[in-house]
């Protein structure tokens, strides 16, 4: 089991966002998280990611125990965080936020590997890699984001909201890219609010509502999903 997260409990302060959730994740798995808003689907990352304390409970990763870790260890190990919100440095180049994307000591010495992949995988930002960051489009700058997790050589890749605000032809191009990051082997986790996207591209589903995983489903359970969709979304997947 790549990543294992067992009765945990999370929240800012006095109120508690996570309560006693569990999941795990395989290796080579890619696995969606959806649900109302504001219910902890966010919180659940950065509490995996080490930018959230967990109050109680476990995360596993690759065997160890990484609640108490701090954020640098959690990458040196290669889970790799790209959070909601495009967190680009906005005055630096595209070039020069995929090094520092490689920071860490896993990933300095394919820098430049990677930075090839990154460019193979979103040819838009090769491009325009001696842009600064703040040019970019919503959509290029999310691709820039991705390419910065990419950057880290991740083992398990969280992608949180990768499809916020673009436009279809640019949703489904991104999709597209995270699909083949996940056929090169990278596990992933992601979290959106387009199910359908999910549906493309992922083998199992958790809802979270209030903190918890209220529903798990399997690639093959269609209905059961139609049904999800229609209570929290409105719609039916075609």
């Amino acid at each position: 089991m790549l990543l294992k997260v067992e009765n945990l409990v999370a929240g800012y302060g006095k109120f508690e966002v996570i309560r006693s959730l569990s999941l795990e994740i395989s290796k080579g798995e890619s696995v969606g998280l959806f649900g109302p808003n504001g219910h902890g689907k966010t919180t659940l990352l950065r509490c995996i990611s080490g930018l959230v304390d967990a109050r109680s409970g476990d995360v596993l990763f690759q065997g160890e125990n990484i609640k108490n870790h701090t954020p640098g260890q959690i990458v040196d190990m290669g889970l790799i965080h790209v959070p909601q919100g495009n967190t680009l440095f906005p005055r630096m180049t595209v070039l020069e936020n995929l090094k520092l994307g490689a920071y860490s000591r896993r990933a300095w010495e394919k820098r430049l590997e990677n930075i090839s992949r990154v460019f193979k995988l979103f040819p838009r930002l090769e491009e325009r890699k001696s842009q600064y960051a703040r040019t970019l489009s919503g959509g290029e700058r999310q691709m820039l984001s991705i390419g910065l997790g990419l950057m880290g050589v991740p083992d398990l890749l969280m992608l949180d909201e990768p499809s916020l605000g673009l436009a279809p032809k640019i949703k489904d191009e991104l999709g597209q890219a995270i699909l083949e990051i996940a056929q090169s082997g990278v596990t992933l986790l992601i979290v959106d609010q387009d199910i359908e996207l999910l549906l493309g591209l992922c083998q199992r589903l958790y809802l979270i509502e209030k903190g918890q995983v209220s529903l798990e489903t399997e690639e093959e359970e269609g209905i059961q999903q139609q049904e999800v969709l229609e209570m929290y979304f409105g719609r039916v997947a075609q």
